[in-house]
């Protein structure tokens, strides 16, 4: 039997903060409630620095532009230089609707989601990161793709939010790698994908 897994060199990691009912948005997709402190800015800094390609829905990468251009552009914003690398790290835009990139350091990806994540993973560079979009995580997530989790968990609880854990068929096991209680009360939950 024929197993790709074996030919893959780069991990998938995604990077969310997430509420404490499992939420990465409230239900009109409200972002306000996200609270970050200088330990969280210089670990989400290490994780980028372990990544060389950024990919993301279609649905994301507007907001995810055009935040960090203006932060980037705003030299007395203390996340100046970490907008700088969000801007510069390349993206893959996974869409069904456009042909072209309209956006900096952005390549648009249209084929199967599996095939295209396989294609990016077999590549001899840095990990990739996830900064998705409620949908597209879910679909990684149903698809098998994420190797790795990084989930910001956030003091707050909405019941009904948007949530990226709803569409699985099956239980994924998890393998913890790592928790961390920042100052501001985010706790880090790092966890690895077990493979079958």
């Amino acid at each position: 039997m024929n197993n790709s897994n074996n030919k893959l060199k780069r991990k998938l990691k995604l990077q969310v903060a997430i509420s404490v009912d499992g939420c990465i948005a409230g239900p009109n997709y409200e972002m306000d409630w996200l609270i970050s402190d200088d330990e969280i800015m210089k670990y989400i800094d290490d994780i980028a620095a372990s990544v060389d390609t950024i990919i993301m829905g279609r649905k994301m990468v507007d907001g995810f532009i055009s935040h960090w251009s203006s932060r980037m552009n705003n030299s007395d914003d203390p996340w100046n230089a970490f907008a700088k690398k969000m801007i510069d790290i390349p993206k893959i835009v996974f869409t069904k609707t456009l042909n072209k990139s309209e956006w900096i350091n952005t390549e648009i990806a249209k084929g199967d989601l599996k095939d295209e994540i396989t294609k990016l993973k077999s590549q001899d560079e840095k990990d990739i990161l996830v900064y998705g979009g409620a949908s597209f995580d879910s679909s990684l997530i149903k698809e098998k793709q994420i190797d790795e989790f990084y989930l910001l968990v956030v003091p707050i609880v909405f019941g009904n939010g948007k949530t990226i854990f709803k569409d699985l068929k099956e239980i994924q096991k998890l393998t913890f790698i790592e928790s961390k209680v920042f100052g501001c009360g985010v706790v880090l939950l790092h966890y690895e994908v077990k493979k079958n």
